[in-house]
């Protein structure tokens, strides 16, 4: 447990003066019985029957203080709650690599199937959008609840040439932000690259519209109504720069929660007289998901990618986060309080 205003625990200190002073009162109300009172108010203030009940209101009293004190220092801890996420993006890579049996039968065959998987797993009141992405990004299925027509999108990818992660993100984001226009025009290895122009297949060498001016960043992964899955194999040949479009999802709050299907050795692939490896670039994907306040995950074959599948439909739909719990402590502290006045009302017909 932490504390948001831990300066606020010294008054704490007033509890051992309490009890202290609580004492001391004990003591001097015995010595004047025993001075003024005859012997058989000795005995009746003295019967082990009132010894405990004596005390039990006092002490009630005493924890609601504490509980009181307590909460005055805003106290938070790490609990389970459900998730607020309302949409979900899928960003699939659909390049030529994904053909690869190093992931059996196929990376891209693995892929569809752990997806399937993880779709008909999310929670009913969950979005889901699909983003495919190879030279290009397109919306392959807007969000949606249906959980028919999101498969069914996922059955329908085609391989394609090229690898471009960051179009993928920047079209996964305007699916999540649709009146946002995005300028990557300072970090593109193409310049002018835009999410309109992605998310449409049109040319990446055409003028972006700057965004709004007004626009202030936000804590990266503070934004808890969509977040974004992208899965990929190998490293970007086309597009904006991955980072710094990840850059772009954590200025906005949107975690991006990255995938690696493949073996960092790889796979020969060729097709048409030409041949390549391609293998699994970790790093990048790494450097997403720490930008975004999300997490990487590795899948060295298909077991692998389910498991990460279920686990990223865990966090979604259940997450442990720092949650303030000043009301627990406050209505604790006027529970005790409560019961303390009544139990003194009750025996003693009198409030301690």
């Amino acid at each position: 447990m932490s504390f948001l205003w831990p300066e606020m625990l010294f008054l704490l200190l007033v509890l051992p003066v309490l009890v202290a002073t609580y004492l001391l009162m004990l003591r001097r109300k015995k010595k004047l019985a025993l001075r003024y009172a005859s012997l058989a108010v000795v005995r009746e203030a003295m019967a082990a029957s009132q010894g405990w009940r004596r005390h039990l209101p006092p002490a009630l009293f005493l924890l609601a203080l504490t509980a009181m004190l307590v909460a005055i220092a805003r106290p938070a801890a790490l609990i389970t709650l459900p998730s607020q996420h309302e949409l979900v993006v899928l960003a699939i890579d659909v390049s030529g690599s994904m053909r690869a049996a190093d992931v059996e039968p196929t990376r891209l065959a693995a892929a569809q199937a752990a997806a399937r998987s993880f779709v008909e797993d999310t929670p009913m009141n969950t979005r889901i959008a699909v983003v495919s992405f190879a030279g290009t990004a397109a919306v392959v299925q807007q969000p949606t609840l249906s959980r028919e027509d999101v498969i069914a999108a996922i059955d329908r990818f085609q391989l394609q040439r090229g690898t471009a992660v960051g179009s993928g993100i920047l079209v996964s984001l305007k699916t999540i932000f649709p009146d946002i226009e995005f300028d990557l025009n300072s970090s593109d290895p193409r310049p002018g690259a835009n999410a309109r122009s992605a998310e449409r297949g049109m040319s990446l060498d055409q003028p972006p519209r700057k965004e709004s001016e007004s626009f202030k960043p936000v804590a990266p992964g503070s934004y808890k109504s969509a977040a974004i899955i992208l899965l990929t194999d190998g490293q970007t040949t086309t597009g904006p720069e991955p980072v710094e479009a990840a850059k772009m999802a954590a200025e906005r709050g949107v975690r991006v929660f990255t995938v690696g299907v493949g073996t960092p050795t790889g796979e020969i692939i060729g097709a048409e007289g030409w041949s390549m490896r391609v293998r699994l670039d970790e790093d990048v994907l790494k450097q997403i998901a720490t930008a975004t306040n999300a997490e990487y995950f590795y899948a060295g074959n298909a077991p692998d990618l389910t498991r990460v599948y279920k686990t990223l439909n865990s966090k979604l739909v259940m997450e442990r986060k720092t949650t303030e719990v000043t009301a627990i402590f406050s209505a604790l502290a006027a529970l005790l309080a409560v019961m303390s006045a009544m139990l003194s009302m009750l025996w003693f017909n009198r409030i301690l």
